[in-house]
């Protein structure tokens, strides 16, 4: 038997080269003057998301200066109109932070709430959305926009709808989301060209270290120190 998601895997990877490499160096290039203009990363994502969200805040090899907007109830809310607009009096924007907001149809309001409000800050917008399916999508938000029409820029997942890809004999519907995967790919590789280009133009990147290596723990709380008033709150 082979690792038939491994292959879909290998498939999908090779698509995201073919069709994203100039969306991910635009977001890097977002994402680099944002921190040296003294922006932080702000990444949101609802359910499962969520997972795409801590790729680019808080983990070892990425940016000190980032933060997750936490769902309290998980994605439960995510369908129900004005949920979003109520989250957003907890936030703090300022106009070098750049967003990330990932959704993968795209068509739930809290996230398109949070999008309007986010340009509203005059801040940038990265949305994470599996394009082709979202552009088919009805709009679960009264206005009828989706949330990858905010976007400065747009990372295309190239999931497909429904986000599972594989199918079996003898089960209806399929097995396996790929977008979780693919969001790991998309992202991590944004911020690896966002430190590149940081380091090109003589600017040292606050970069976390592992918190299981020695000294890791005092390296990170001395430079979150100078962060803390930006992504020690909600």
């Amino acid at each position: 038997m082979g690792l038939t998601f491994f292959d879909k895997a290998r498939e999908l990877t090779e698509e995201l080269e073919e069709t994203q490499a100039e969306n991910i160096h635009q977001a890097a290039k977002l994402v680099a003057e944002s921190i040296m203009s003294g922006g932080i990363i702000q990444a949101f994502g609802s359910g499962h998301s969520y997972a795409a969200a801590i790729e680019v805040c808080g983990r070892a090899g990425g940016l000190i200066p980032s933060k997750v907007i936490m769902d309290p109830a998980g994605g439960y809310y995510e369908s129900i109109e004005g949920v979003g607009s109520l989250l957003t009096h907890r936030l703090q924007a300022k106009p070098n932070d750049i967003f990330f907001l990932i959704s993968n149809s795209g068509r739930n309001p809290m996230g398109i709430e949070l999008a309007e409000w986010i340009k509203a800050q005059g801040c940038k917008l990265i949305v994470v959305t599996a394009l082709e399916a979202s552009q088919t999508a009805a709009s679960r938000h009264s206005s009828g926009k989706l949330l990858y029409e905010f976007a400065d820029v747009i990372l295309d997942n190239r999931s497909i709808q429904g986000d599972a890809a594989l199918e079996l004999d003898g089960l209806e519907g399929k097995v396996c989301g790929t977008s979780s995967f693919s969001a790991v790919l998309l992202l991590q590789q944004t911020i690896y060209e966002a430190v590149e280009l940081m380091l090109e133009k003589g600017y040292t990147p606050p970069v976390y270290r592992s918190a299981n290596i020695d000294g890791g723990y005092e390296y990170n709380f001395a430079i979150e120190d100078k962060f803390a008033d930006r992504i020690f709150h909600y």
